[in-house]
């Protein structure tokens, strides 16, 4: 591929696959090389929306040559390579829309709000090609920059503009939606569901790095806009199948947002949203997902048995998606229903099975919302399994283990096992080093806003309270209670 010139923007066979940057994946899934290479853009302070579908698409040959912000990151990680050595057509050989020759070039498109549709209404680089073969822009659309991505919809009923409220994503047109049943509505293209997909991984992004309680208010536009681009219509039956999958995901994300702020009504109504969306469409891996947080919110909200009956049934639908991965998280959803149940047994069979089936590795099957489940996840459940059981010293060495393998981008995990490790330590009779944890918990909520970590320091504290001779408790103590609250 890489040595291919290119000598028209309309290939008359299918584009070759990138056989060295499916080399240079390795071992990795699609999801786990797409989030190393997201952490490598913020190491440059380069955002890039990288995704399992992106890397597809690269390693499937449609995308030619990447984008200036992918170029920098690409070259960032492979340091003394080009993007000819990865696989890349030179940028010279690739002619974008603009050099398009007369004869071929598609018509004009019209600048009339109520004549264009919301598959024209985005322009590309001048480097990108034409791809008559992705079945998901089968006619005119290009693959666009994704360091700004702002996916900007016109499309009449459907109008979406992915940045109207900030880095979040989709906001509706108000006075679309209120556009009469029977008015001329334009249906929803593939371009708006991009904004979709984009819009979640926003939002899983800025959770990642600041928690959920400044996002979910936001989040909630968004997710209208999600739903009514649903009752819109689409033009194209793979459109609308990402719709449904997209619209069902965002309503996850948002129920996260609700769940982890501690509006957890707010939450199951958003992950009952989530599931009668997969059920409507046979959409295994999203009807796995939404009971995935279902038992998730019922451990939490004291619903230990349903938690448990939750995660069963997302284990029995998650099977036809062969994502061991997938198995390995719900298993860890049941068992922190058996601990709440304080059954020890069916807590520790479940903890086992988390583990064998992690053992298995990353796959092509994983699902891309799977991004944050790792080793450090995998330690930082069990850790709060035995500490529900009420052994302190097993969770809080799980807890320490969780914290020390998380990827320092996700700095709400981060916060998240410390808080865990703090408290543990000071139920297990450690106020001295709780108290140290405790101090990394405050300077991390500097930078991240969660009500759970919030409430999780709380208990600490007020388990330590009694321990104010213990080394650094007190300096803790006076720091907790001086520290801002969440509205």
């Amino acid at each position: 591929m890489a040595s291919s010139t290119v000598t028209s923007s309309r290939p008359d066979r299918p584009p070759r696959p990138n056989l060295a940057f499916r080399r240079l994946r390795g071992q990795r899934s699609p999801a786990e090389f797409a989030a190393a290479i997201r952490r490598a853009g913020l190491e440059i302070g380069e955002q890039v929306s990288c995704d399992a579908r992106y890397i597809g698409r690269v390693e499937a040959g449609e995308i030619r040559c990447p984008n200036y912000a992918y170029e920098r990151v690409f070259l960032h990680m492979f340091p003394g390579r080009t993007l000819t050595d990865l696989g890349f057509a030179p940028r010279s050989s690739v002619r974008g829309r603009r050099a398009l020759d007369t004869e071929d070039a598609p018509p004009p498109r019209t600048t009339n709000r109520a004549n264009a549709t919301s598959e024209t209404s985005r322009a590309c680089e001048p480097y990108e090609t034409r791809n008559p073969y992705d079945p998901y822009h089968p006619h005119d659309t290009y693959e666009e920059s994704d360091v700004l991505r702002r996916a900007f919809m016109t499309g009449g009923g459907a109008t979406v503009a992915a940045a109207s409220l900030g880095p979040v994503g989709l906001a509706r047109d108000a006075a679309a939606a209120r556009r009469p049943a029977h008015s001329s509505v334009h249906r929803a293209g593939a371009s708006d569901a991009g904004a979709l997909e984009e819009a979640v991984r926003r939002i899983r992004l800025l959770d990642d790095r600041h928690g959920a309680d400044g996002l979910y208010r936001r989040a909630a536009a968004p997710l209208r806009a999600a739903y009514a681009l649903l009752d819109a219509g689409a033009t194209r039956q793979t459109t609308a199948d990402r719709l449904y999958s997209g619209a069902g995901e965002l309503a996850i994300s948002v129920g996260w947002l609700a769940h982890d702020s501690g509006r957890f009504d707010d939450a199951r109504s958003h992950y009952a949203e989530a599931l009668a969306t997969a059920r409507m469409t046979g959409d295994p891996g999203l009807e796995a997902h939404a009971f995935c947080n279902t038992a998730f919110l019922a451990r939490d909200a004291g619903r230990p048995r349903e938690a448990v009956r939750a995660a069963q049934a997302a284990q029995r639908v998650a099977r036809p998606v062969g994502s061991a991965r997938l198995m390995s998280l719900l298993a860890l959803r049941e068992a922190g229903g058996w601990a709440g149940l304080a059954d020890r047994v069916g807590c520790e069979q479940a903890l086992a099975r988390a583990q064998a089936f992690f053992e298995r590795g990353p796959s092509d099957a994983d699902p891309e919302w799977m991004s944050f489940y790792g080793e450090a996840e995998l330690e930082g459940l069990e850790a709060q399994c035995w500490s529900t059981l009420g052994d302190w010293p097993r969770a809080a060495r799980h807890a320490r283990r969780a914290a020390e393998l998380q990827d320092p981008h996700f700095t709400r995990n981060i916060a998240l096992y410390t808080a865990e490790l703090a408290d543990d330590l000071a139920r297990g009779g450690r106020p001295d080093e709780a108290a140290v944890a405790g101090m990394r918990v405050l300077d991390l909520l500097e930078e991240v806003q969660s009500s759970r970590v919030q409430t999780m320091l709380a208990a600490t504290a007020r388990v330590l309270r009694p321990h104010r001779r213990a080394t650094g408790v007190t300096a803790f103590l006076d720091r907790h209670a001086s520290a801002p609250r969440m509205a």
